[in-house]
């Protein structure tokens, strides 16, 4: 893992001229510390809880969903691609939208071209939207976006808009989506209300949404059970049918492997057993990001337990972290603390140039000032700040800027795979 700074980052090669026309695009500039205001609502066409999200291979699937009453009008799905006049139609069935008395409408569209752009109608009239589908290869870039802690208010709504502007492919929000706790189908609702607003990006396309599970999807936060996390599950359980966690393999370049840290499945036993044998199988992989609410290495909450007790991450330290030091994950996501951080590359716990770097806090919406200046060592860089990370991938190397709810740039930092080149 390599450190840059602002301005070699700016000034470096990253595909020559693309280089700039991405920096100078992505990032609004400072606003010298003037308090955001969060912009108005744009006049959304079509329901306004859609959302698009995967359930299966993303680069020749899509999955439409929206909540909403039953009614007796159409609402299948129809699509092509932009440049196509011939549309296809696929159905759209109805499911529970726990505690109220509307529906999670959802339409899993499949055989799709990878690396195309679709147009789509729902009930075959107008508005049109559009989405895209994922590269199999990363013959070009890749860019995507991450966070957590996001909430409903002017700061989650600052950030999705900021998000938006990176034009991502997807966007994987790990943990703490809506806070509705369980118990708050309004709050998710209005959260899914929010991210269709203003997760679109500049060209019309609409972004989709990778889901993970935070103790704020959980009535009780830890240990629960299915049913203690409804609303989350109602949407997210194409993904997640029987556990929830999971691994999204994207084209032959991208692992995503996203964990549950301790909500609904312990962390110990089954899931890191999983984690083993997912990591071990993807090792060819040239990006292996493996992403969780609860930080290995928090930021901000205290790290040791006592009393029996286990500190903040500490478990995952325990079961988790050797996994990825053996099996040599590019970067692990992670959230919960409010704040942004960086960590050294880390092997059992210690700064190592070949170790694993750790990156977070989740502060999408939601922030946490620090009750004490306690130094801990693993942090390589820390700031508690509203922020959202971009990961560029470009060949076998990554690039993740954190970015500030102003557009400032918080870090920039880059790492490059170190498990063994695919071969043929």
């Amino acid at each position: 893992m390599a450190r840059i700074d602002r301005r070699s980052f700016f000034g470096a090669a990253l595909s020559g001229a693309a280089a700039f026309s991405f920096a100078s695009r992505s990032w609004a500039a400072d606003t010298g510390g003037v308090k955001p205001v969060a912009p108005a609502s744009p006049a959304v066409q079509g329901p306004d809880t859609l959302f698009l999200t995967w359930q299966e291979d993303p680069t020749t699937t899509m999955t439409v969903q929206w909540v909403g009453p039953a009614t007796n009008t159409d609402t299948s799905v129809q699509y092509a691609t932009v440049d196509s006049p011939i549309w296809q139609i696929a159905s759209t069935v109805l499911k529970p939208y726990p505690n109220t008395d509307l529906k999670v409408h959802r339409c899993h569209i499949r055989g799709l071209r990878p690396g195309t752009e679709y147009q789509f109608q729902i009930g075959g009239i107008e508005p049109t939207l559009r989405f895209r589908t994922m590269p199999a290869k990363a013959t070009n870039t890749i860019q995507f976006v991450t966070g957590g802690d996001a909430g409903i208010d002017v700061h989650a709504i600052n950030t999705n808009v900021l998000a938006a502007k990176q034009e991502p492919y997807f966007a994987l929000i790990m943990g703490d989506l809506a806070y509705d706790n369980g118990r708050s189908p309004e709050t998710f609702t209005q959260y899914l209300r929010n991210y269709r607003a203003h997760m679109v990006d500049v060209k019309g396309r609409l972004i989709p949404m990778l889901g993970g599970i935070g103790n704020h999807e959980v009535n009780g936060g830890y240990k629960g059970q299915r049913e203690n996390a409804p609303q989350y599950l109602s949407v997210f359980d194409g993904f997640y049918p029987e556990k929830t966690f999971g691994v999204l393999d994207i084209g032959d370049y991208l692992s995503l492997v996203m964990l549950d840290s301790g909500h609904i499945a312990p962390i110990a036993g089954e899931q890191t057993d999983w984690l083993a044998k997912t990591l071990a199988e993807r090792q060819s992989r040239p990006h292996l990001i493996v992403a969780n609410h609860v930080p290995a290495y928090p930021s901000i909450r205290v790290p040791t337990g006592a009393e029996g007790k286990f500190g903040t991450g500490e478990e995952q330290r325990q079961h988790w972290s050797p996994l990825f030091e053996r099996y040599n994950v590019d970067v692990v996501l992670e959230h919960h603390d409010h704040a942004f951080k960086r960590t050294h590359p880390l092997t059992n716990g210690m700064k190592d140039k070949n170790g694993v770097l750790y990156l977070g806090d989740g502060s999408w919406g939601k922030l946490r000032m620090p009750k004490s200046a306690e130094h801990r060592p693993y942090l390589a860089a820390f700031n508690p700040t509203y922020h959202m990370t971009t990961h560029r991938l470009e060949g076998e190397q990554r690039f993740h800027v954190a970015v500030e709810e102003s557009g400032k740039i918080a870090d920039v930092c880059v790492t490059t795979n170190k498990r063994p080149a695919r071969r043929g």
